[in-house]
């Protein structure tokens, strides 16, 4: 239910009238008609229009391929719904005049070089057109379109058709252009107003892969793959930047917070990228001799009784709560927070709030620098041997805290397979089995009953790690280890560093 309460909110936000779908489940106490019931009190709490609640619905099975008016009479296919979408939404209008798309989104092919995505806005484009490019600083440049390609499926197709107003189509063959900009007349040309694009806030180190499992997986694992790869990305990906550190293995990579990068990081990894990642940091400016940092608008829509555990958990991240407004049995919550405050945010709200809060937030602007944000947590438990872990040894061990792998994984020095019950970090040994003897006696083989161990997805455990700590990305594994594997070194490091 939280899914369908976000996509319905976000639906009747852009003002759209929805159909709504019910799926007959095949089970004898199931009735669509309380389903649809539920959705329209949803949508009733969630201030729908008179226009939007006045909405067809169409019920129907997807196992057994039917779509019609009553779920009690089953059809032999599923013409009613298409029928329904026919007369219940408009038609597009076409716009009529010179040619208009702006270009929103960009892509690259190593063999056709950018390529502009976009709308049109209004008039025609074909193949081989002469057309003018306004920038966003209202310089004009002319090209010629070499190759237009319209959208089918999950894919592009060539077309030399003449497209109208209303599709969208990815157009190739122009120089020097960028989100915001308009593909426009070659005689008239009339730009659209430009998109708004939002300056990275957050940046992260990211490095080769040199732990001892190194290169055992992936197909890209080389500085110069790392960096050749996150250049290209840059082509396409405006809110991107990437830039040199003081060593040829290491980059530092701006985005537009942890979702941003992680989405990068996660199509890397299934690329067959090897590579590790620093613990994020906000980007801070200096704005007439005073530090700012980045500011989001945080919104929390949840059920009554957890609102004020909400509250508490953003408001110990510094967060400035701006309103709070009551529909029917649901609290929407809209709250001002710096956005290293959003760091490792969400897993705490969804587990006070039992899975039903709805977060979303976007970027606000630069402010004063807020002061620091009390964000403890546990020390680390760190394996002190390589080898392959037993579960007699973790289940020995599970006094110690919770673990992060399994019986039969494979660990290295330095690894940090858990975390602690104290604040300070714990070198421990999962690799030591239990010694066989001749020796028996009762009560000392009971079965082990280990807990199951927490698995990191890759933005929990981009969120999770400290300064002294990276995440190493595989296209099999997501690991946490520390920055230097060896624990005599690191306490000497440690000494150093207070000295």
């Amino acid at each position: 239910m939280p899914q369908t309460r976000f996509v319905l909110q976000k639906s009747l936000e852009l003002g759209l009238r929805p159909i709504v779908v019910v799926n007959k489940v095949d089970k004898p106490n199931c009735n669509p008609g309380e389903t649809n019931d539920l959705v329209f009190d949803l949508m009733f709490s969630l201030d729908a229009t008179e226009e939007q609640l006045s909405y067809p619905t169409v019920y129907g099975s997807s196992k057994h391929g039917w779509m019609g008016p009553d779920w009690k009479t089953p059809t032999t296919d599923i013409t009613y719904l298409l029928d329904t979408i026919l007369d219940y939404i408009k038609p597009p209008v076409e716009n009529k005049g010179s040619l208009q798309i702006q270009i929103c989104s960009l892509d690259f092919s190593s063999y056709t070089g950018r390529i502009a995505i976009g709308r049109v806005h209004r008039g025609s484009i074909k193949m081989g057109d002469r057309v003018s490019v306004v920038k966003r600083n209202g310089e004009i440049m002319k090209s010629t379109v070499k190759e237009l390609f319209l959208f089918e499926g999950l894919g592009k197709e060539k077309t030399k058709n003449e497209i109208t107003s209303g599709e969208i189509v990815a157009v190739m063959g122009m120089d020097s252009f960028d989100i915001g900009d308009t593909i426009a007349d070659i005689e008239n040309p009339e730009p659209l107003k430009p998109i708004a694009i939002d300056e990275p806030s957050m940046s992260m180190l990211f490095t080769i892969n040199n732990s001892p499992f190194f290169g055992k997986e992936g197909k890209f694992v080389t500085s110069r793959h790392l960096r050749d790869r996150l250049i290209k990305e840059t082509e396409k990906n405006l809110a991107l930047r990437v830039d040199d550190t003081d060593s040829p293995d290491k980059l530092l990579v701006f985005g537009r917070g942890i979702l941003h990068l992680s989405v990068l990081v996660e199509t890397m990894r299934r690329e067959g990228y090897e590579l590790q990642l620093g613990q994020p940091k906000v980007v801070i400016k200096e704005i007439d001799g005073v530090a700012h940092e980045p500011m989001e608008m945080l919104q929390v829509n949840v059920s009554e009784q957890f609102s004020g555990k909400v509250i508490e958990i953003v408001t110990k991240r510094k967060g400035e709560i701006l309103n709070i407004e009551t529909k029917n049995d649901r609290i929407n919550l809209q709250f001002k927070i710096a956005a290293r405050g959003l760091i490792g945010l969400t897993n705490p709200i969804l587990t006070a709030t039992e899975g039903e809060a709805v977060v979303s937030h976007r970027f606000h602007g630069f402010e004063p620098y807020k002061g620091d944000i009390l964000n403890k947590r546990n020390g680390v438990l760190v394996s002190m041997e390589s080898g392959n872990a037993f579960a007699y040894s973790i289940d020995k061990l599970q006094d110690r805290g919770k673990f992060f792998i399994n019986p039969g994984e494979d660990v290295y020095v330095g690894q940090i397979i858990g975390e602690s019950t104290r604040q300070d970090d714990m070198v421990i040994n999962v690799t030591k089995s239990k010694k066989l003897t001749n020796v028996r006696a009762s009560g000392t083989d009971d079965k082990a009953a280990i807990i199951p161990a927490i698995k990191f997805s890759l933005e929990e455990a981009m969120e999770y790690i400290n300064e002294d700590e990276y995440v190493e990305v595989t296209p099999q594994f997501i690991r946490v280890r520390k920055i230097i594997l060896d624990e005599n070194e690191r306490k000497r490091k440690a000494k150093q560093a207070i000295s």
